[in-house]
């Protein structure tokens, strides 16, 4: 038996240049040929007679050809060939484009079976390049339900389906069963080998039903398991024991009286600190909600026990507004805070470093800059990562690993719902912060078309002359990185030039100098620029509560989340505050979405909506950090084959938490393999 994890050049009909094309696909090894899922199915298994046939539409036939097969030269590198078919109820005329060579293969007087889109017109029906076998035979692509696979470059679907064909016979029942065969019993499931035959030769959409039910469950009961291994493994590990402590000694010294909902995350925190275990908590909470505060508390804790923090925040200016807001918080306890980011002098990284090494230094906020080589700790005692979305589960792993076994807390400010927050941080306890600070301002949304324009350029005129700054945010209009930086530029300069001449008008994106980025947010912090025209750069920006209104450029563009975290970039002052969302989308869609946005303010039911709508990739963007691959899965559909998943992998880790047992050995080294490629 060939290797499952083994290459495909083995399978016939498969060279190097068709190898190198599969690769395009993901095919490198046997089991991700087999493991390639259909994107669709036609059903050419049944035939239909030729006078039934519909315009437009697609039809399974078994017909005699009539005439001869005739090739007609109508202009250089223009070749048909045509011929008509009859099956006794009609007459079809075929014809094929610059494939001559098929002359040979198709003969009057013969039947075979074609399968096409027809044109028909009252009596005149016609079929242009059709699939065709010969009856008599056993049909290969024609006459059963026919998989469609994604295809590239050099592969057709032909080639696809006779490699995946050749590959389930060479691994015949050798596939390893991954589920256990009492939860396949109890959910009713088809053993792993059937599950990949049907997906890929079904003989009934039942079948099509039973493989993708399987097959389904299997990828979310492995995804649950390996969580289920890591929160084991977390809950297990020993960690820093810190003596517990009363936080009000915390509160006292803040500029404000956290709500109940931080009390009670700050009380979750400690007591995980307290345990004798790590602490692998995420907490989540709407924009605004103060989670900063909890991980202040948290590193207030950390230094009161002689223990080190590292705050890790994804860009320099979000790193340094944690800097500022962490240190106002913590320097009165005598606790000192040191910044580290990538724009910083060697002069100035190198001082930085040795108050880490030395315990000089109690809290360090910085960004990726915290990875480096140079950075050592005396005792670390905490890892805060801050949107861990943006991060890989990697580069928060490798921060851990600076320290010995530290506590590690994660902050989100990206609604996520229950059934997503499930996959991505299965492995986590989950604290919500679901009460806002008093004094937070409603943000009134509008979603307008391009017919409003005039009216709110006067309404920006008309704030700013009242003293309050505008935000406008420009998407990404193309997928080519200069050009979405060029628009932007191009847009600031039309604004600046021809719209609004007498106003004070920056431009911030993501390939500007951190210098310049710095310098540019200062100044409209300070109150020195009237309008901000930015990327999304901005979306986990600096706190500006003198901004009362962001006006969203192609709000179609972007996910509900998305906008709604940059809506929070306003209304946190004492001025009324406002939400303008450009749609430039005509489809019904895009309005109902955005019309949805205008009507919420809890950003959960926000994302339950954006979950629905658009799917979990919308969250984070296409190639969101710590959200696994699934081939079959919808998260947004599957919900309760993915609760059923969770609680199977739960029995299951209650029996066999080390997966030493020998049935569960399958699913030990799927695990593995999952494992691997979250990391990479």
């Amino acid at each position: 038996m060939a290797e499952l994890y083994g290459g495909i050049r083995f399978i016939k009909g498969i060279g190097e240049q068709r190898a190198k094309n599969l690769e395009k696909l993901g095919i490198k090894t046997l089991y991700d040929l087999i493991s390639y899922f259909p994107r669709d199915y036609e059903d050419r298994s049944q035939t239909t007679a030729l006078t039934n046939v519909i315009d437009g539409e697609y039809f399974s036939v078994s017909a005699i050809v009539a005439t001869t097969p005739q090739n007609h030269l109508v202009r250089r590198g223009m070749e048909l060939l045509k011929f008509d078919i009859t099956d006794g109820t009609a007459r079809c005329g075929v014809t094929f484009f610059n494939q001559s060579y098929l002359k040979s293969q198709i003969r009057k007087g013969e039947t075979y079976r074609f399968y096409g889109k027809f044109s028909r017109s009252g009596n005149f029906i016609t079929l242009n390049s059709p699939i065709f076998e010969k009856e008599g035979k056993e049909l290969e692509m024609v006459g059963r339900i026919m998989p469609v696979y994604r295809l590239t470059a050099g592969i057709s679907q032909k080639i696809l389906v006779r490699a995946i064909r050749q590959g389930l016979d060479a691994i015949s029942d050798g596939l390893p069963e991954t589920i256990p065969e009492s939860t396949r019993r109890k959910y009713g499931l088809i053993d792993v080998v059937a599950a990949y035959n049907l997906i890929h030769d079904p003989k009934s959409e039942e079948d099509i039903v039973r493989a993708r039910t399987r097959l389904i469950f299997e990828e979310l009961f492995v995804l649950s398991c390996a969580l289920q291994q890591r929160k084991y493994a977390g809950t297990s590990q020993p960690g820093f024991k810190l003596q517990p402590r009363d936080p009000r000694d915390f509160y006292v010294k803040l500029p404000f009286e956290p709500t109940d909902a931080q009390k009670r995350v700050v009380s979750e925190a400690f007591a995980d600190m307290s345990s004798g275990k790590v602490m692998n908590r995420l907490v989540q909470g709407d924009v605004g909600s103060g989670k900063t505060a909890v991980a202040a508390a948290c590193c207030w804790f950390t230094a009161c026990a002689g223990l080190q923090s590292a705050f890790m925040a994804p860009t320099e200016i979000l790193a340094e507004q944690h800097y500022a807001t962490l240190s106002r918080m913590l320097e009165p306890f005598g606790i000192r805070c040191s910044l580290l980011t990538g724009h910083m002098t060697k002069k100035q990284k190198n001082e930085v470093y040795e108050s880490l090494k030395s315990g000089e230094t109690d809290v360090v906020i910085g960004t990726h800059a915290l990875l480096s080589e140079g950075v050592e700790f005396r005792y670390l005692g905490l890892v805060v990562a801050d949107e861990q979305h943006r991060f890989g589960v990697r580069q928060r792993t490798e921060l851990a690993q600076k320290g010995d076994d530290p506590h590690v807390l994660i902050m989100s400010a990206t609604p996520i719902p229950r059934t997503l927050a499930l996959i991505i941080y299965g492995e986590l306890d989950v604290s919500v912060i679901d009460q806002l600070p008093p004094g937070r301002q409603k943000i009134d949304t509008f979603a307008v078309k391009e017919d409003m324009r005039e009216r709110i350029n006067k309404f920006i005129a008309r704030l700013v002359g009242e003293g309050r700054q505008v935000y406008i945010i420009c998407p990404a209009i193309d997928e080519n990185e200069m050009m979405y930086f060029a628009a932007v530029e191009s847009y600031y300069k039309n604004l600046s030039e021809n719209v609004f001449p007498n106003l004070r008008v920056a431009c911030l994106h993501g390939r500007m100098k951190a210098a310049e980025k710095e310098e540019i947010m200062r100044a409209f912090k300070d109150g020195e620029t009237d309008i901000l025209v930015s990327t999304t750069v901005i979306e986990v920006g600096v706190d500006v509560p003198n901004a009362a209104l962001i006006v969203v450029e192609n709000a179609d563009r972007f996910g509900l989340s998305q906008l709604h975290q940059l809506r929070g970039r306003v209304g946190r002052g004492e001025h009324k505050s406002y939400c303008v969302l450009f749609n430039q989308s005509d489809t019904q869609e895009s309005a109902q979405r955005l019309a949805a946005l205008c009507k919420l303010s809890d950003g959960f039911k926000i994302s339950e909506v954006d979950l629905t709508m658009r799917g979990p990739g919308d969250f984070f963007g296409s190639r969101q950090s710590g959200l696994p691959a699934t081939k079959l899965a919808e998260l947004s559909c599957d919900t309760n084959t993915l609760y059923a998943a969770q609680e199977e992998a739960k029995l299951l880790f209650e029996s066999d938490p080390e997966l030493k047992k020998f049935e569960n050995r399958a699913l030990a080294e799927k695990i593995r393999q999952f494992d691997d490629a979250m990391l990479n």
